[in-house]
């Protein structure tokens, strides 16, 4: 990671001041700039919100973070809330979802989805080896999604959901442990990240290309992948190899999770994606750190800024995170995008990005 991922005022202070009050002050810091940045981008006034769905997977005050935003901006009174808490780093394509379910029922509505991760809470004080990666890995971040189910905001929109997919491994006791929060020997909590993290990722996210795939894939994928198949169930065990359908086929864009560097390069051996596809992905991680539920939109405005969402793109946003969760969602490009459409977000560093990555083998642990 680079020297400009941010950190909350609690970490200013030595030893860090871990309260409630600064904990407010960093999730309204960043979700009240992320919604200040959207509605400022468009014809939207705050009592025209109908709907908001907020995420935060470590921090659920009361009142709730949805109500901190319905307090500032002086929502309507008959607006649709709902906080998602726990759901760690999948749960962005999630809340996505969920947005979209209740636009379905709730015509004429604009819904506002709001994405962060409270790291004044989730600080490990430690020294258990596999509590302390996410006081390394983790940094400041927030985004805002606006959706509309009004068909006169066609015009201006710059995607149209297709379709989403969720995937939940939590039935099995290895993937529900890979990422866990508990008390290390000491009696201090924090979040363990197991052996059986990458293996419980690969799972989900099989899961995940199998309810998707049929969906996005051209036939001669389906066909492929449905032979093989059958060529795995007939055969002895450990002959027949698995076949990964080729995803590059169905997407022009993919927004993996910045989870780690290890997580950004086990995907691409598991779906053969040259760095282009994962560029989005490093490059996030790299200038913002992982910033959990927010990183695919974050991708996103990297693509849009670099030029490369054109109109009719087709594009893949992929979280990861506990539970296991694998939830993604395909969406499509309405108009070609670049900076002047973009989150201003990268509008510091765009320019000398991509940097030069080290060798995989650094990275693998």
């Amino acid at each position: 990671m680079s020297q400009l991922t941010a950190l909350p005022t609690s970490f200013h202070y030595l030893p860090p001041r871990i309260t409630l009050q600064l904990e407010r002050q960093e999730c309204e810091t960043v979700l009240f700039a992320a919604v200040d940045e959207i509605l400022s981008s468009v014809n939207v006034k705050p009592h025209q919100i109908g709907v908001v769905v907020s995420n935060c997977s470590a921090f659920s005050p009361t009142p709730s973070m949805t109500s901190m935003i319905i307090n500032k901006y002086k929502l309507p009174v008959d607006v649709k809330s709902y906080t998602l808490a726990g759901m760690g780093c999948s749960v962005g394509p999630l809340a996505l979802d969920l947005a979209k379910r209740v636009l379905t029922i709730h015509r004429n509505k604009y819904a506002l989805i709001v994405s962060t991760e409270n790291l004044t809470r989730s600080l490990y004080f430690g020294n258990e080896r596999s509590m302390l990666v996410t006081n390394c890995l983790f940094r400041v971040g927030g985004s805002a999604v606006l959706l509309s189910n009004k068909w006169a905001d066609r015009k201006v929109a710059k995607y149209k959901i297709m379709y989403t997919a969720r995937s939940h491994m939590g039935a099995i006791d290895m993937c529900y442990r890979s990422v866990y929060q508990e008390e290390d020997a000491n009696g201090t909590v924090g979040v363990g990240l197991s052996k059986d993290l990458m293996k419980s990722a690969a799972l989900a996210l099989q899961h995940n290309m199998r309810i998707l795939g049929p969906k996005v894939l051209p036939l001669s994928e389906i066909f492929l992948y449905t032979l093989n198949q059958l060529k795995v169930r007939f055969s002895a065990k450990g002959e027949a190899k698995q076949y990964i359908p080729n995803f590059k086929l169905a997407f022009d864009n993919i927004c993996i999770h910045a989870g780690g560097t290890a997580v950004i390069r086990a995907m691409e051996k598991a779906l053969d994606l040259p760095f282009k596809y994962s560029e989005p992905s490093h490059m996030t991680l790299y200038r913002f750190g992982n910033i959990s539920s927010a990183s695919i939109w974050y991708e996103l405005a990297y693509e849009e800024s670099k030029g490369r969402v054109k109109q009719g793109n087709r594009v893949w946003v992929v979280g990861l995170g506990s539970g296991f969760k694998c939830c993604s969602a395909y969406l499509k490009a309405l108009k070609t995008m670049d900076m002047s459409c973009s989150s201003q977000c990268w509008s510091d560093t765009i320019a000398e990005l991509p940097v030069e990555l080290p060798s995989t083998s650094h990275h693998c642990h």
